[in-house]
């Protein structure tokens, strides 16, 4: 397998759950501006939306967004346990909380990373917008945690921890959502997050 990625964005959540099933994967960064990978491929080439993740399985076949893909992680090693059995109540708690943070969370964070710098009104709209979806996730931690779907990490927590830490870069912070802080922080602490931070140039050695 081989995973494109870019950073700290969105594909670091696969690259997290990657980790945590001890697969065998490639790496290779993406510059999404000028659509090339570090190999100086086409990276519109690989996948014409033009963002990331994308995922070259083993067949050639190339998997693309998020809650897709980290899916597809956690059921090529089921004994990890990164999601629960397909056809189960459990499994669509899952789907709930992926395409939350995809639909909702992720979508929020967008105007802060928009190639023009916010006006002081669209900072505050797209403040509020993030503080809404933060507000859930806190909330949920508050009730099941000390994880999305209670005691169990599962890859919807990959996905969460990399969004809801975008929040220390983009001045916004946690310091409002006390559970979201402490969970962001938790599992910043995991090997598998540790080694992906380090590995995109996140954290050092």
């Amino acid at each position: 397998m081989k995973l494109y990625y870019k950073p700290g964005a969105c594909s670091l959540a696969v690259h997290i759950a990657l980790n945590e099933i001890g697969a065998d994967f490639e790496l290779e960064q993406v510059d999404t501006t000028a659509q090339k990978t570090e190999s100086g491929a086409d990276y519109s080439a690989i996948n014409p939306n033009g963002y990331v993740p994308a995922l070259t399985i083993n067949d050639g076949e190339v998997l693309t967004e998020a809650p897709a893909v980290l899916q597809y992680v956690a059921d090529t090693r089921p004994e990890a346990g990164l999601a629960p059995v397909a056809g189960t109540i459990e499994r669509t708690r899952l789907h709930k909380m992926l395409n939350f943070v995809a639909s909702e969370l992720h979508k929020a964070f967008g105007p802060f990373f928009a190639p023009s710098p916010l006006s002081e009104p669209e900072r505050s709209a797209a403040e509020a917008g993030v503080a809404r979806r933060m507000a859930f996730i806190d909330s949920t931690l508050g009730e099941h945690g000390p994880y999305l779907l209670g005691e169990t990490y599962t890859v919807a927590d990959s996905y969460a921890f990399v969004v809801a830490n975008w929040a220390n870069f983009v001045g916004i912070g946690l310091d409002r959502w006390p559970n979201v802080a402490a969970y962001v922080e938790r599992i910043g602490r995991r090997p598998a997050v540790v080694k992906a931070l380090q590995a995109e140039g996140l954290a050092s050695a």
